[in-house]
């Protein structure tokens, strides 16, 4: 924020600084980059782009102005290389950014830029899902819930399990119910798809019964959905006719 302060209300953070705020770049030690129109005075430690943006190429993320993913992806294709692009395309619908104005658009408007091929071939070959948000998710969930009364849960909470910290999509902590809301695109990675396994692992062995649900799921069965919720929030009966929370007896 500072830096772009340091160059007038037309400044805003770009190129890497944007892609390390967006989440498309990993973090590293750089000197912030910004764009911004006006002379070519520079100042000490910031690194300067002379451009005056148009409004759909601007945005706004924990309060710094930033130019939007779009406009940062097509900045970032000029100075990274094509493994380094792929990773920022990775992680561009890993977190179900929605473009306000798309890159195909970006090509069109500006032509023959530095990257642009590059870009326009990810473009053409990773084509951004019409997809969904978290936000859809949880609310096509909430009310799938609502509609057969079943009781609500806790949304994105965190659980304390064997010193670690857990955050649970749907947790219904007295029924030891864990559930999670696959949108498909935040777990198509390695490392995702197995830190997802280690962490059903380990509800498991600490007693939660888990279950993933899909957003398809919910628009096209939500009766069956319902029904298998309805039975996993219903205790398993013992041998003594009582209910318990639990699957297995307590360690």
């Amino acid at each position: 924020m500072a830096a772009v302060l340091a160059y007038g209300p037309r400044a805003v953070l770009s190129h890497r600084s944007a892609g390390q705020l967006w989440g498309l770049c990993p973090r590293s030690r750089i000197e912030p980059e910004v764009t911004a129109p006006g002379s070519r005075r520079t100042k000490r430690g910031i690194v300067v782009h002379r451009s005056l943006l148009p409004e759909d190429e601007i945005g706004r993320f924990r309060g710094i102005p930033v130019t939007s993913v779009a406009r940062t992806m097509f900045d970032l294709t000029a100075l990274l290389d094509e493994r380094e692009m792929e990773r920022a395309w990775n992680e561009l619908e890993v977190r179900g950014y929605r473009l306000r104005l798309s890159i195909p658009d970006l090509l069109v408007r500006y032509p023959g830029r530095r990257g642009s091929v590059l870009l326009a071939r990810l473009a053409d070959r990773k084509a951004l899902p019409v997809g969904i948000t978290r936000n859809d998710l949880e609310e096509a969930f909430l009310a799938l819930i609502d509609r057969f009364g079943l009781p609500r849960p806790r949304l994105n909470a965190h659980l304390a399990l064997r010193d670690r910290f857990f955050e649970i999509d749907c947790l219904w902590e007295d029924h030891r119910v864990a559930i999670e809301l696959d949108g498909g695109a935040a777990h198509r990675t390695t490392r995702a798809f197995h830190k997802d396994r280690e962490r059903d692992r380990i509800l498991l062995a600490e007693r939660y019964r888990t279950a993933r649900i899909t957003w398809d799921q919910i628009q096209k069965t939500p009766d069956e959905v319902a029904g298998d919720l309805r039975l996993i929030l219903t205790p398993y009966p013992l041998t003594d006719g009582s209910r318990a929370l639990r699957p297995l007896p307590a360690r």
